[in-house]
């Protein structure tokens, strides 16, 4: 237990605002009902690729959604707070 304690407790190093979001399987369970729900509705698929393809499109749907919805999850500039290092701090993307 005690070689594990640094482990247990990584998520501390985080924001005070995004604990509570790490610790939390909502989004994932979220998702994995929407796929769930979706796929039913089709019931028997032609072939594997048709579900790669349905399966596929939610990600990205969803994807598109968390990028938009920057006040329900963590944001990059409260992410550039771990880091004073400004090439480490903000995703490739960001700058």
């Amino acid at each position: 237990m005690d070689d594990a304690e640094e482990d247990v407790l990584a998520y501390m190093t985080f924001p005070k605002e995004h604990r509570a979001k790490l610790h939390s399987t909502n989004p994932i369970e979220r998702l994995n009902g929407e796929i769930k729900r979706r796929t039913e509705v089709v019931g028997i698929f032609p072939n594997d690729e048709a579900i790669v393809r349905l399966v596929g499109a939610l990600l990205l749907e969803q994807n598109d959604e968390w990028a938009v919805q920057r006040a329900r999850y963590m944001t990059l500039e409260t992410m550039a707070q771990m880091s004073d290092d400004p090439q480490i701090s903000l995703p490739a993307v960001a700058r």
